[in-house]
């Protein structure tokens, strides 16, 4: 199980696809804050709920200095028709291999219904300008959380 992180951390760098395959990194926000997002899966009522919610608040984030990039396992394909179906625009990236998710430490022990396997944890981090954690928030709720988040950060 991934370390999680905590305040004050450097922020892990990565590059990862967007939903059209184009590379994108952590270090090309320098200078601005970047809420990074984990969830288990595009296309599911959660994680859609989530995304959802990311992008009806991302005019407010976005004006008090925030991107917002959201993380998942899914395929550069597969977040192409996620952000299609449901209009989103907050920035989609693939890990299918889960190096970044493991290293936020949003990877991990999941319990279900009973059963306990490894999964997406849906977690939230927000990196600072210089590129260091200043929150990290590991099992969140799909919903409500962006109001939290916007009540929180005093947005």
């Amino acid at each position: 199980m991934s370390e999680r992180l905590q305040p004050g951390d450097t922020a892990p760098a990565f590059t990862l696809p967007d939903a059209d395959g184009n590379e994108v990194s952590l270090a090309a926000h320098k200078g601005r804050k970047v809420i990074v997002y984990f969830y288990p899966a595009a296309l599911t009522p959660g994680c859609t709920k989530q995304a959802c919610d990311f992008t009806d608040n991302l005019d407010v984030l976005a004006g008090a200095g925030y991107d917002v990039i959201g993380i998942s396992p899914d395929k550069p394909e597969k977040l192409a028709k996620f952000r299609e179906k449901e209009s989103l625009k907050v920035t989609l990236l693939a890990d299918p291999d889960k190096t970044v998710t493991e290293s936020y430490g949003a990877y991990g022990e999941k319990k279900n219904y009973g059963k306990t396997y490894m999964g997406v944890i849906r977690s939230t981090v927000i990196v600072d300008e210089e590129g260091k954690v200043e929150r990290a928030l590991y099992n969140v709720r799909a919903t409500g959380h962006v109001a939290k988040i916007i009540k929180d950060l005093g947005i």
